[in-house]
């Protein structure tokens, strides 16, 4: 067997642009990137046309535990690529660990099928391999998309370990032909596609020049089996405090605005919130150099972030990049963090978090 050669890395985040067919690529010197995106966007606001109409021939499926209902950006990723390199004969399936509320359609899914009775609460790994297996003699699949991230990540590797197919790990790059995956702490491996593939973050960018048909499916029945290899232990609420920034999924983070820290951390145990913070209150000494959140502090991820008197240096934005949600509670309505908000509320900080606990108290006291 030959084995790919190596090629130096390229660092995956120095400024990219974004190909007509929505794929990522990092061109060195390049000052492309916005007036690229700016079209891109553009285009965007027009009404979209259909990918492939079919009939289909094969798949692409991809695989995601959907998160309260929503897939995450890994997955919506995993889900933009499978939609870029499909060709007209090829159906993107979506197969789903969960309900699905979003719009599949418009992340580029033909056909959805979600398993609404798999239990989340539950570390049932063997079971949705056997779930997957049995999809796979009723599709004729051409590849397997999984977010290279959590239990995505985890999921793919028992999956393609079970049905003995090659798997590339961490792509950093893909395109019609191959893939880019590291090889060591300097070099990628350039290599065709495997069967299945694991995709980390940025591979491919979610605002397509196309829909899918985003049809909803019948899938088979889940199957609690009982585990073999596995023994499940229940599920233990941890302690947000002590959680790493960079895997909690809800952040309240207290900004210069913020003076009652007593109180901004009662409201975070309240809250169930791991506690970040801007970096103008960290040097001030009210919170820990662990806790600052940045381009010179931490990079996170969560789902909801909670910010509170942070007015968004443009260091601190780059630190939230990747979340979900951004919720900024400021009396100026022009900081740069409301730009970045999905939503603002313009109050004096120390009013709402105390209006804010007290709610909290009392749907607690009527649990």
């Amino acid at each position: 067997m030959n084995t790919p050669a190596a090629v130096r890395r390229v660092d995956p985040r120095r400024p990219a642009i974004l190909t007509p067919q929505g794929l990522r690529r990092i061109v060195l010197g390049s000052t492309e990137g916005e007036r690229g995106a700016a079209r891109l966007q553009a285009a965007h606001d027009a009404p979209k046309a259909v990918r492939s109409q079919g009939p289909f021939k094969h798949a692409h499926v991809v695989v995601t535990h959907t998160e309260r209902g929503a897939l995450g950006d890994g997955a919506r990723q995993a889900l933009a690529a499978a939609a870029i390199l499909a060709d007209a004969a090829t159906e993107v399936v979506l197969l789903a660990l969960g309900p699905c509320k979003d719009d599949t359609a418009a992340l580029g899914a033909d056909r959805v099928l979600c398993a609404t009775d798999f239990d989340a609460s539950h570390y049932q790994p063997e079971a949705a391999v056997t779930w997957l297996r049995t999809l796979q003699t009723q599709m004729s699949v051409q590849h397997w998309f999984f977010a290279d991230h959590s239990a995505d990540g985890e999921l793919g590797r028992r999956f393609a370990a079970a049905s003995g197919l090659p798997a590339s790990c961490g792509v950093a790059e893909i395109n019609a032909r191959e893939t880019r995956t590291p090889a060591s702490p300097t070099h990628d491996r350039v290599q065709p596609h495997t069967a299945v593939l694991l995709l980390g973050k940025g591979t491919a960018s979610t605002h397509l020049p196309f829909v899918g048909l985003g049809l909803a499916a019948q899938a088979p029945a889940w199957v609690n089996a009982p585990h073999a290899q596995v023994e499940d232990l229940g599920v233990q609420v941890g302690d947000p405090q002590s959680l790493a920034l960079e895997e909690a999924d809800f952040i309240a983070a207290a900004g210069n605005g913020v003076q009652n820290v007593p109180l901004f951390h009662e409201l975070a145990r309240s809250l169930g919130a791991a506690v970040g913070a801007s970096r103008v209150a960290v040097d001030d000494g009210r919170f820990t150099r662990a806790q600052q959140v940045g381009a010179t502090g931490k990079t996170v991820s969560a789902s909801t972030y909670l910010a509170l008197g942070i007015s968004g240096a443009v260091q601190h934005l780059q630190g939230i990049k990747d979340c979900r949600h951004v919720i900024a509670v400021n009396t100026d309505a022009s900081a740069p963090m409301t730009k970045r908000a999905d939503l603002t509320l313009v109050e004096d900080s120390a009013a709402l978090m105390q209006a804010l606990l007290q709610l909290v108290r009392q749907g607690k006291e009527q649990a």
